[in-house]
Parts: C-alpha cells; structure tokens; sequence
C-alpha cells in the first residue's frame, strides 16, 4: 500500500510538472497613447528581438487619450501596467488609494543634457523677450495638474506670478496649440515632441525657456502595474522586460535607423520626412538603455506637483518604487 501511495504521489508531482510547462502564457495589457514616443505598440514588431514573445508572455497593447482613463482601467483590472505621467502617478496613489501600484519602468524622460529639451514657445516676432513679459498673457497647456502645465506654474511662481492674479492659462489639445498660437488667440504655447519637429511651427516661433531651467530632468512618462501581478508573473515579466531592453536598444541603434523609420511609418501612416530629422537621435525622447526610471527626478516632479497645489499632501515615492524586473533584466541583456 505505502508503494501504491508513493507511486501516486510521483505521479502526481509528475502531472504538476506537466500542467506547469502547458500553461498558456501570461497576457499582458500595456497601454499607451501616441506611438512612436510610446514604444509600446511597436516594442516588437522587429521580427527576432522579442526572444520570450509568445512562450512565456503575450502582450496587448491598448491605446488610451490620457492617463485618467488608465486609472479606471487599473481600477477594475482591465490592464496590466499603466502608462503614467509622474502627476498621475501621484494622483492615483493618493486620490484613487491606489497605494498597490509600483513604479517598475522607464518610458521615456524629458530634459536630461544633451538631449531635446522640452519647453515653451511663443511668436518669433513676438515683443514677449521674458518670463516678466507675460504678465497680463493667455498661456496654452494641456490639462491643469499635468507635467507641462507643472513645470510652467513652477517657472513663473520662481518669478513672482501666479494664476488668475497675473496670467491666464487655457487648456488645449497638444496637435491645436500650433494653430492657437499662429492664429494668436494664446501668446504661449509648450515644445513638446513631436510637435516641436513641425516645420511651419519652428519656422514661427522660438523658444522663451525650457522646462529643465526651472524643474531639471523629468521622468515624464513611466510604466507603472499592481504589487499583485508583479508578485503573480515575475518569471513571465522578467522575461518580457528583457525583450523590452532588448528592443528598445534595437530602436535606437543607429545601425538600425532606416528599418526602424519604416517601421514607424507604417505604423503611424505619416511620411518619412515628418521623423527623418528628429526620431531615434538625440533630439527625440530620451529612453533610458535598461529601461529604468530616473527615481530622483521622480521624486523632485512629484515635489513640485505638490508645491503647485496639486496634491492634497506631500508624497514618498520610495515606497512606491519596484526596480526588481527591470533590474534583472538588464542584467541578462547586459551579460550577453
């Protein structure tokens, strides 16, 4: 009988090893907004980088407007990592009580030296020559409480001025702010990629000053999933946060440029000419190599977030922070 039981049990185990190795993949929803500044749509679509794709993982891209819309979907679990900005971040940990989320990647930051500064622009005829000069102005941002209408309120606070009291700032979506400004129904509009790359609007306008004057380097988009999941798929998002690496490497490699255009414009159905002078070089968004965000510059974004009066009490972002995938990662890529 005790041989009856122990064969049982070696079967048993042996059943569970089986059932293991047939599991189905893990799926992975991954939002994002606008593609080729978010990456995630065409992560893989280089044939050959994604080595774990369809083994251990599958991924879903779906497209959101904003990153608002991200923390309902996380809320009721119809995503997986989050696309978002340091603000939102911020935003869903204290107003939404989403004290689960971590911080676990990279998508790209502004301002870091040497790359493409992200800022404001006004008229190039315009008798605007200061941060002084737009008292009494209508300045353009997308949304109160986001990475560009934070680091504005931020530049002109250090000069004195406040909202309502001094300027008026409208909200505006980013691909009308050009016309806003041509038209000059606004005096200021932000440089943001890859609107900053128009020919019509760099022919236009120039630069008042840029966001890393006043608030350095931003960790101005981040990959953000729940403390569940990261515990529940570790093994399956090691393996695609090393395709991630992997690819991203792959994008920026300027062996790879002109594959990595077309793939672009297929994507997007813009022309080549509309990326050729900007995309993947040192004027587009600077993507960190191992996929890891800048957690400092996190930290002083969140800060200025709350010092502009846009969270209800100071935040810790360390708590919050989860580097153990991506660290693990880049230590299998880097080794190869």
């Amino acid at each position: 009988m005790r041989l009856v039981k122990a064969c049982l049990a070696a079967c048993a185990m042996l059943f569970a090893g089986f059932a293991a190795q047939a599991e189905e993949p893990v799926k992975i929803r991954i939002a994002w907004i606008a593609a080729p500044t978010n990456l995630a749509p065409i992560l893989f679509a280089k044939e050959g980088v994604a080595q774990h794709l369809g083994k251990s993982y599958t991924i879903e891209p779906v497209r959101f407007n904003g990153s608002p819309q991200m923390i309902t979907a996380m809320g009721v679990g119809e995503l997986d990592i989050a696309l978002f900005s340091y603000s939102s971040f911020a935003l869903a940990v204290q107003n939404a009580g989403m004290t689960d989320m971590r911080v676990i990647a990279d998508d790209f930051q502004g301002n870091v030296p040497g790359g493409f500064q992200e800022g404001y622009l006004v008229l190039k005829d315009s008798p605007i020559k200061t941060i002084e000069d737009l008292r009494g102005k209508v300045l353009a941002t997308n949304g109160a409480g986001g990475a560009i209408d934070i680091a504005l309120r931020t530049a002109l606070s250090k000069h004195g001025m406040q909202d309502k009291r001094d300027y008026t700032i409208v909200e505006a979506p980013l691909p009308t702010m050009k016309a806003l400004l041509l038209e000059k129904k606004v005096d200021l509009i932000s440089r943001t990629i890859p609107f900053a790359h128009d020919p019509e609007l760099k022919a236009a306008s120039r630069v008042l000053f840029t966001q890393g004057e006043y608030v350095g380097i931003t960790q101005t988009l981040l990959w953000a999933a729940k403390a569940g999941f990261l515990e529940q798929h570790k093994a399956a998002l090691t393996d695609f946060m090393e395709d991630v690496i992997r690819a991203r490497r792959w994008y920026v490699d300027p062996a790879n440029r002109e594959e990595a255009i077309k793939i672009v414009t297929e994507f997007t159905k813009q022309p080549r000419e509309f990326y050729d002078s900007w995309i993947f070089t040192d004027q587009d968004a600077y993507r960190d190599p191992d996929a890891k965000p800048n957690v400092q510059a996190l930290q002083s974004n969140i800060d200025n977030q709350s010092n502009a009066g846009f969270l209800k009490a100071k935040l810790d972002v360390a708590p919050y922070i989860d580097l153990s995938i991506v660290e693990a990662a880049a230590a299998r890529v880097n080794k190869k």
